[in-house]
């Protein structure tokens, strides 16, 4: 089984302010491929903020381009997302996303892609 854990970061801040935001991929995992966070505010749609490849490729949204930073630790299988200069526009919930290789049993692996649990983000203006 393989799962997503964020933590920390989500809350309520005021414009103009910073967030950082953590998620860690745990559990029978022989590999984590692409890396992203998805957003998604009352009444739209999910949308892709930022995603990291395992080579350390990055793609962001263009509404969060200069103020957010995705960033990786391979080594603990974590993703981060440094959110600042936070707009109203901004708030919404924000959920961890990973395609990763997973061991099914000794010698078997299966692509499978893993959400996290979601983190709620407000901006007040």
């Amino acid at each position: 089984q393989v799962q997503l854990v964020e933590s920390g970061g989500g809350g309520l801040v005021q414009a103009g302010e910073s967030l950082r935001l953590s998620c860690a991929a745990s559990g029978s995992i022989y590999g984590v491929n692409t890396m992203g966070w998805y957003r998604q505010a009352p009444g739209k749609q999910r949308e892709l903020v930022a995603s990291v490849t395992s080579g350390g490729s990055t793609n962001y949204a263009d509404s969060v381009k200069g103020r957010f930073t995705i960033s990786r630790d391979n080594a603990k299988n974590t993703v981060y997302l440094q959110m600042n200069s936070l707009k109203p526009e901004d708030s919404a919930v924000y959920y961890c996303n990973a395609v990763v290789v997973a061991i099914i049993r000794q010698s078997t692996y299966r692509p499978l892609e893993v959400w996290g649990q979601g983190t709620l983000v407000t901006v007040s203006s």
